[in-house]
């Protein structure tokens, strides 16, 4: 169950965090895993640890929120093979209420995180439809649908994902094209180390245990956990669904009250 044998993925922001776990899976899995990464030199490593474990991989260089950029990177590898599976992973946050955020801040969130998702659907969805389908996977998280502090601009582009996913889910339903979405909860990843580091200065241990039980179940995600379910939902196994905002969020949102 849950190969990816003879499938083709992309996967945005591949080579840190979630986009590097589902990466790794997917590969595992079976895919020829294509990693589009800003990051040139981090997306060339994972790529080439890979292919040294005997599976397959390639890095792209691309910025996502350049649409020339993006039709030109996957176009190239349409012509090599066609794709399958598009996860729409590459995300940036910030730190900020409505008041505090700045004009530049909230369209560099809404840049990448927005419009680096529409360019990817702009540029695939056509050739899903001269296949004969797709499966979508886009990574939103619970800022989307529940009051985060201080996550203005985050949340409002998280929230536009979900409102993305339902809508391309419903326009390209009879093109065998399934779109879900994930809304994760707070994931340990180098990110969150960094950010605990930079804002909360010799407090680490205090705040990631404070961080940590934010979450009902008492802890952070693992970011396999959430590639686990990304491979589900990218599976055959899974060709029932479509439209669907998939909560990962150790009870955040439901048991939080």
């Amino acid at each position: 169950m849950f190969t990816l044998t003879n499938k083709v993925a992309l996967v945005t922001g591949g080579a840190s965090g979630i986009g590097l776990a589902i990466s790794q899976l997917f590969a595992q899995q079976g895919a020829y895993v294509h990693i589009l990464e800003l990051n040139q030199a981090q997306a060339q490593t994972v790529a080439d640890e890979l292919v040294q474990q005997g599976f397959q991989a390639e890095a792209h260089a691309v910025d996502v929120s350049k649409q020339a950029d993006v039709v030109e990177t996957i176009q190239a590898i349409i012509q090599k093979h066609p794709i399958d599976i598009l996860v729409n992973n590459a995300g940036v946050a910030h730190v900020g209420k409505a008041h505090t955020t700045s004009e530049s801040d909230f369209e560099r969130v809404m840049n990448v995180n927005v419009k680096g998702m529409y360019n990817c659907l702009f540029t695939v969805i056509p050739h899903f439809q001269s296949k004969g389908g797709g499966v979508i996977l886009n990574t939103a998280s619970i800022a989307g649908t529940v009051g985060i502090p201080d996550r203005f601009a985050y949340s409002t582009s998280k929230g536009a994902v979900i409102a993305m996913t339902l809508s391309v889910a419903k326009d390209y339903l009879h093109d065998n094209i399934r779109c879900n979405c994930l809304s994760p909860a707070r994931v340990h990843t180098p990110f969150v180390d960094g950010f605990i580091a930079k804002n909360y200065p010799g407090k680490e241990a205090e705040m990631f245990e404070k961080l940590s039980k934010s979450q009902p179940i008492g802890r952070m995600a693992k970011p396999s956990e959430i590639a686990s379910l990304a491979l589900y939902l990218c599976s055959d196994e899974a060709g029932f669904i479509t439209g669907c905002d998939y909560l990962i969020d150790g009870g955040f949102v439901k048991l939080n009250n």
